[in-house]
């Protein structure tokens, strides 16, 4: 196939590729990313880099018309729709082989039906080993060629270094899964940066997105309110060391240093500001105005572990979930086999403090000579009143938590086990389909392409 007229346009089309890669908007462009603390006149930014990786997030459709528009012979143009045609036929013929290993490797682990299959091989365990660990390996390396990527540890301390919709602590029950499946794995292919949770399950990121939220947020608001004021008396009266001492992660401490992720790239990265409640400047004036909260997102997320065996559990259950848009400050709400959340470290030492103090007025009250019923009376009910103010405080945030998990499973689950095993074999196509079609039409511009 050679081409008798050269469109001088390709350049124009090679624009609108990089372009459409490198677009803000566009939710499937993957990135790396770091945080960076930038200081305005009055207060603190934080601020998420996004540095995009190789991705064409254009449509295959769309690519080829694109491209086949810039011939200006019509049988040029019908050659290259041909060459399309027969590039996608290759390439899924070349890969269906590979991915139909991958589907039957995953029928003998599938929470459903895998455990009647295996019975039915009668395999030893050595056997099954092997099994596990060859669908492991075909998993990760799908993983790789779709794009996805390993959550470092760098990157789940930024993904989880400040709070968006989710305020209560999740906590995995880690005597629910298992630690066996992926330990052995990654003995025998290591891999560095790996996380401390890496041996009961692992987390798979592709692609960045906004969220945004636009609301009153009333009692946010003055919770945050409430907590400064709680946190200045604590910093006065000196006992914030004394609870949080030099603890880090989500305390009440600044990090000396802003957490980033350095990676070499030639490229500006795209900045987004975290927005959050506890940063905005609140007042009793835009205490009932609309604000907006901002949080990047992670656009896919895939979480692969193994339930610990049970009387309803099998051992060689293997679970595979797909979630999307998922914010990086809420992560949390896809983690496995989450316990049910308690009272906060906050929520607990207003109870104390607020005992303390009743208690302390109470008995100074008593031994005064004259002992004033009404002042005892009020001071206690003022106590009374906060803890149960605490307390229905955190059964609030409670029930938005359960919200946000039935929204999460619903809304932003995309499937689950075979299911995204075939997506992930899609997404695989597409992109060497899209990569090569893009290679023959250079090597049709700016090379000899002959029907040999």
């Amino acid at each position: 196939m050679h081409s008798k007229g050269r469109p001088n346009r390709f350049t124009c089309c090679l624009l609108l590729l990089r372009t459409s890669s490198s677009s803000s908007s566009s939710p499937s462009s993957s990135s790396y990313f770091q945080l960076i603390e930038r200081m305005g006149k009055k207060k603190k930014k934080d601020v998420i880099k996004l540095e995009l990786e190789s991705v064409i997030p254009i449509l295959k459709n769309k690519l080829v018309s694109t491209l086949a528009d810039l011939f200006e012979q019509k049988s040029d143009r019908l050659e290259f729709l041909k060459l399309c045609q027969r590039v996608e036929y290759t390439i899924r013929a070349w890969y269906h082989l590979q991915f139909e290993d991958l589907m039957q490797l995953y029928a003998f682990f599938e929470p459903v039906y895998g455990a009647s299959k295996l019975n039915q091989q009668n395999l030893t365990h050595d056997d099954i080993d092997c099994l596990e660990h060859n669908f492991l390996k075909y998993l990760f390396e799908v993983m790789d060629k779709s794009n996805f990527k390993i959550t470092s540890v760098d990157e789940i301390e930024i993904a989880l270094s400040a709070q968006y919709r989710l305020n209560l602590p999740i906590v995995v029950d880690e005597s629910k899964l298992d630690k066996r499946l992926l330990t052995r794995y990654f003995a025998k292919h290591p891999q560095e940066n790996l996380p401390d949770f890496a041996d009961k399950y692992i987390i798979f990121r592709r692609g960045f997105g906004i969220d945004q939220t636009t609301a009153y947020f009333i009692k946010s608001k003055i919770d945050t309110i409430i907590w400064r004021i709680w946190k200045c008396l604590l910093t006065v009266t000196g006992i914030k060391w004394l609870i949080y001492g030099r603890s880090s992660g989500r305390s009440m401490k600044e990090p000396e240093k802003p957490l980033e992720i350095s990676i070499a790239t030639e490229q500006d990265g795209l900045h987004v500001e975290r927005i959050r409640i506890e940063k905005l400047k609140l007042s009793i004036f835009n205490l009932l105005k609309k604000i907006t909260i901002q949080e990047p997102t992670f656009e896919r997320i895939i979480v692969v572990y193994r339930r610990a065996k049970t009387k309803k559990e099998t051992e060689r259950n293997i679970y595979v979930k797909h979630f999307k848009n998922i914010p990086m400050a809420d992560m949390e709400i896809v983690l496995p086999e989450k316990k049910s959340p308690g009272l906060t470290p906050m929520d607990w030492t207003k109870f104390l403090v607020s005992a303390a103090i009743g208690l302390g007025t109470l008995i100074s009250s008593l031994s005064m000579p004259k002992a004033d019923l009404r002042v005892i009376f009020a001071i206690l009910s003022a106590v009374v009143m906060f803890c149960v103010k605490t307390y229905l405080s955190f059964q609030s945030n409670l029930v938005a938590y359960q919200s946000l998990i039935t929204k999460c499973v619903y809304d932003k689950q995309l499937d689950s086990g075979r299911g995204t095993l075939l997506h992930l074999c899609d997404d695989v196509i597409q992109q060497e389909v899209k990569e090569v079609i893009i290679s023959f039409f250079m090597l049709m511009q700016k090379g000899k392409a002959t029907r040999q």
